[in-house]
C-alpha cells in the first residue's frame, strides 16, 4: 500500500514494511517519511509492521489548501490506521509528529492503540502564555514565519543547523545530512509548511493528556534547541500517568540521525515490552 485516501479524499503517501504488529510512525516539521527509514528498517527486521506515511502537505502526499489543524491531522492519521487494518499499534511521533499521537488518543479514544512515544515532541504547549511561562514567546513563531515568507531557502539553511546541534560531546551530521533534510523541506508546499508551523506553536495539547491511557515513553535532548525541554518533555512527563522519560544528555532536536542507534534500541525495547 503506498496510498491512503482521507476523509476529505487527501491522498497520503504510506510506507508500510514488515510484517507483525503495526508500529504508526508521525514525522516531524518539515520532514517526511524517510526520516524514520533508519527505525523503520530496525523494527521491520524484528518482527514487527513499520507504517510510516508523509503528512499532508509534506514529502509525496497531497498538498491541500486547508486541513493543517490538529483536529484533521488526527483524522488522518485514524484513515491510515483504518486503511492498513491496524490492530494493537505503537504510536510513535516525532516533533510535531507529537500532537497528532495526542489528539488522536483524545479524539479518536486511543482507538487500536496498544503503546504511545513521544519523541523530541512539541506536546504539551510550545507558546509561552501566562500559565505555560516555560514556553516559547509568539514573537519568536512571527519571526520564524516571516523569514518563511521572506526567503525560505534561506531560512531552512540556519534551521538545521540548529536542529542537529547539540551540547559539547554530542554527535555531529555530516553537511549531506542537512542538505539532505533542506532538500525534503523544499518539497513542501509553503501554505502547509506556514499552517503546520501555526498549528503546533498555538495548539495547546495539556487538555488531551488525560487520553494517555497506555504505556508512554517520552525520549528528548537537553539540548534541543528546536524544542526546549522544558517545554516540552518534562512537563508532559509530569502530566502523563505512568510515563517513562528518558533524556538523551547533550542530544539536539534531530536525535534520529546524532542519536540512531541508541534511539532504536531504546524504540525496539518498549515496543517489545
Amino acid at each position: 500500500m503506498s496510498r491512503v485516501r482521507t476523509a476529505d479524499d487527501t491522498k497520503l503517501h504510506v510506507k508500510d514494511w514488515g510484517s507483525g504488529r503495526p508500529v504508526i510512525m508521525m514525522h516531524g516539521w518539515p520532514l517526511s517519511a524517510d526520516s524514520w527509514d533508519d527505525v523503520s528498517c530496525a523494527l521491520a527486521d524484528a518482527g514487527f509492521r513499520a507504517i510510516a506515511y508523509d503528512r499532508r502537505g509534506f514529502g509525496r502526499s497531497a498538498q491541500p489548501w486547508q486541513g493543517y489543524d490538529y483536529d484533521t491531522l488526527a483524522d488522518d492519521l485514524a484513515s491510515v490506521i483504518e486503511a492498513t487494518g491496524a490492530k494493537d499499534a505503537t504510536l510513535i511521533g516525532f516533533s510535531m509528529g507529537g500532537g497528532e499521537v495526542a489528539r488522536y488518543l483524545s479524539r479518536h479514544a486511543g482507538r487500536q492503540v496498544k503503546q504511545a512515544a513521544l519523541v523530541a515532541s512539541i506536546v504539551p504547549y510550545m507558546l509561552k502564555t501566562a500559565d505555560n511561562p516555560n514556553g516559547v514567546p509568539e514573537a519568536t513563531f512571527a519571526e520564524m514565519a516571516q523569514a518563511m515568507k521572506d526567503d525560505r531557502a534561506k531560512f531552512f539553511t540556519a534551521f538545521f543547523d540548529d536542529f542537529y546541534a547539540g551540547g559539547r560531546g554530542s554527535p555531529k551530521v555530516s553537511d549531506e545530512v542537512k542538505h539532505t533534510s533542506w532538500q525534503v523541506a523544499m518539497q513542501a508546499g509553503l501554505k502547509p509548511t506556514l499552517a503546520c508551523a501555526d498549528a503546533f506553536a498555538h495548539t495547546d495539547f495539556r487538555p488531551d493528556l488525560a487520553a494517555f491511557r497506555v504505556p508512554t515513553l517520552i525520549i528528548h535532548g537537553t539540548a534541543d534547541k528546536t524544542v526546549p525541554i522544558d517545554t516540552s518533555a518534562r512537563p508532559a512527563a509530569a502530566a502523563i500517568k505512568g510515563s517513562t522519560l528518558v533524556e538523551y544528555d547533550g542530544a539536539p532536536h534531530g536525535l534520529f540521525a546524532t542519536h540512531k542507534t541508541r534511539l532504536i534500541e531504546d524504540l525496539l525495547r518498549f515496543v517489545r515490552g
